[in-house]
């Protein structure tokens, strides 16, 4: 079997999509690549291709490829795409709010790829600067953030890090005005398509107009007719997603916050409640802007409006990924700049009585068991099956985790299933179960 049958079999999927096709078809072994695709396009699997490919050809022992990106959501999501593909090459991924010695022993073991952020990336290499002398590939995904003035001196020390690099492969969703003085392309290939019809998402704008007195009102009307279905709201600060949290909370709806602020556990949590259903709306900065892949997302309201106008594209692109809908609202007071995004948006009306959304039908529990207790999936679904009154339908996402699992329960049955399966036993192994 070719591989790439076999890479789109562990995947799931028949075909890849034009982007996809043409990035495979216009890569140059001789030359450096930068694809530029809307968000949700499916520019990580492309540039994972290349790169697997690119790999092979230089394998030798010790780290061959490098990917770095601007959040630890999105290496993680990379990370796990890359897993689905393939599982003959030996993969870390570090970042921030990691566990360091953990990642330094991983690290030990000189893994073909290595996915992480710049940050803890730098942190590795100064404590080994012989961890990428032997690479030769180097991905920038999201490149527009990684290569931007505040991070320019951590990756410039990357670069140098990274001396044998003979292939460059740099993707975004917006393209960067200038360049910096380090990042030297080999005659590269440029993809665009930005302004291809076929992948730029279908998004419908509508624009909110409130006093300020009344925004919060406004916001909470709207978060009441769109109802049941998954919102991300977007904030500036951590303490404007805290705030807004709590108001939301104090009003009868059910949300979670997702920033920089939280620690690691608390971050990836939030993204299994809001994936798995058992959470309908998260609150964010634009930490949720990128890194982000939950296709039920259908809306995306601004709160607060972002400094910067990529960042708007950042936003937007939650909704209406792999060509699906999504509805993209902006909620405007007499003191907000108004965004180009928004001129021809139409204006919605809030002049009715919308009742409060029902409490999402999961909820989440934890199983203290996972993939390092030889737990997989189907473990799960047995141990939950063996308790009595749990069926089928009441049972949705399962999430294995290294020394954990979390599974979504119908909310009507959760506490009586934490009850009768704490202290149990999963695989011969005694297990906590309870609620998150």
């Amino acid at each position: 079997m070719l591989a790439l049958e076999k890479y789109l079999k562990n995947l799931g999927i028949e075909k890849l999509n034009a982007m996809q096709e043409q990035s495979l078809a216009d890569f140059d072994y001789n030359r450096d690549f930068m694809l530029l695709s809307p968000t949700g396009s499916g520019k990580t699997l492309a540039f994972a291709l290349i790169m697997l490919k690119l790999m092979q050809k230089h394998k030798h022992a010790g780290t061959s490829a490098l990917v770095i990106v601007p959040t630890r959501e999105l290496a993680l999501q990379i990370e796990q795409v890359i897993k689905a593909l393939t599982k003959d090459i030996s993969l870390v991924c570090v970042y921030g709010g990691s566990d360091t010695r953990a990642e330094r022993k991983k690290l030990e073991q000189q893994p073909e790829l290595i996915v992480g952020t710049p940050g803890r990336i730098i942190y590795h290499v100064d404590r080994n600067p012989a961890l990428l002398a032997d690479c030769k590939i180097l991905v920038l995904d999201e490149f527009d953030k990684s290569l931007e003035l505040g991070f320019q001196d951590q990756m410039e020390f990357i670069f140098r890090s990274c001396r044998g690099i003979e292939h460059q492969i740099l993707t975004s969703a917006t393209a960067i005005k200038e360049q910096p003085s380090f990042l030297h392309l080999k005659d590269p290939v440029v993809l665009d398509f930005l302004s291809d019809q076929v992948f730029t998402p279908n998004i419908h704008y509508y624009q909110v107009k409130a006093s300020s007195k009344m925004k919060l009102e406004w916001l909470f009307k709207l978060v009441c007719k769109i109802g049941m279905e998954k919102v991300l709201i977007f904030c500036n600060h951590r303490e404007a997603v805290d705030h807004i949290q709590r108001l939301l909370i104090g009003k009868g709806i059910e949300c979670i916050n997702y920033h920089g602020g939280l620690d690691q556990y608390d971050r990836e949590l939030a993204i299994i409640k809001i994936k798995n259903g058992s959470e309908h709306i998260l609150v964010t900065t634009d930490l949720g802007a990128r890194g982000l892949d939950i296709p039920e997302i259908k809306h995306v309201i601004h709160y607060q409006f972002p400094y910067k106008e990529e960042e708007f594209v950042h936003r937007n692109g939650r909704t209406g990924r792999n060509q699906s809908e999504g509805n993209v609202y902006g909620i405007f007071t007499p003191e907000d700049r108004f965004p180009t995004y928004f001129e021809d948006a139409e204006e919605l009306i809030l002049d009715e009585f919308y009742p409060i959304p029902e409490p999402p039908k999961y909820k989440t529990i934890r199983i203290s068991a996972g993939k390092k207790q030889k737990v997989n999936k189907i473990d799960v679904v047995g141990f939950i099956h063996s308790f009595p009154g749990i069926e089928k339908d009441d049972l949705g996402l399962i999430d294995v985790k290294a020394n954990e699992s979390y599974v979504a329960v119908a909310a009507n049955k959760a506490s009586a299933l934490v009850q009768a399966a704490n202290n149990t036993k999963v695989k011969g192994q005694k297990v906590r179960v309870f609620t998150v």
